[in-house]
């Protein structure tokens, strides 16, 4: 899924993988995408297959320069994606975020964040759900688990107050989308080399 040698980067501008869920905010991705190219961050988004009825999939590739991936590629199509300094999944939905925990892989957004894991590499998630949907116990154990695994999980009343069934449209401009990028530029300042 991607190129290099294991563990090791190319010199280069950071790398960021924005993987994108199924959700209304996946909309408003963009925002996240510009403050990491204004900071000189070279920006890949892949979508999963839901993510991508939301993303504005032209808009991104536009600024990104870079194809929106939604689908694991064929053996005989190029296109591997550059090891990231940084993964944030975002908006992450509520089956992401419990498929992931439990080590599914059965979307290039889940193999991704399975292989970002078992690399070692600084994963930002910022889960967007409804609260009838975090109030299921698997939802709270799945974040649990990823933090316990080192993932830095965005949730909680004090980063943004899930919304009631259906009506996540009328909340989604007050995503703290500069409070993810804040902890996407501050892993990488940490934990990777330039």
């Amino acid at each position: 899924m991607t190129t290099g040698e294991p563990g090791r980067k190319p010199p280069g501008p950071p790398v960021l993988h924005l993987l994108v869920c199924g959700s209304p905010l996946a909309r408003d991705a963009h925002k996240l995408v510009r403050s990491a190219l204004s900071e000189g961050w070279d920006v890949w988004a892949v979508a999963s297959p839901d993510g991508a009825k939301f993303l504005d999939i032209p808009a991104v590739e536009s600024i990104t320069g870079h194809a929106v991936r939604t689908r694991y590629r064929h053996p005989s199509e190029s296109g591997d994606l550059p090891l990231a300094d940084v993964v944030a999944v975002v908006p992450a939905s509520c089956n992401t975020v419990n498929k992931w925990a439990a080590g599914i892989c059965d979307t290039l957004v889940l193999g991704l964040l399975a292989e970002s894991l078992g690399r070692g590499l600084p994963i930002v998630a910022a889960p967007y759900t409804n609260w009838a949907h975090a109030a299921h116990p698997a939802f709270a154990e799945s974040v649990a688990k990823l933090r316990e695994w080192g993932v830095c999980v965005l949730y909680g009343d004090d980063f943004y107050r899930f919304h009631e069934p259906g009506r996540g449209y009328l909340t989604q401009h007050l995503f703290p989308w500069q409070r993810v990028w804040e902890e996407v530029a501050s892993r990488r300042a940490v934990t990777c080399p330039p």
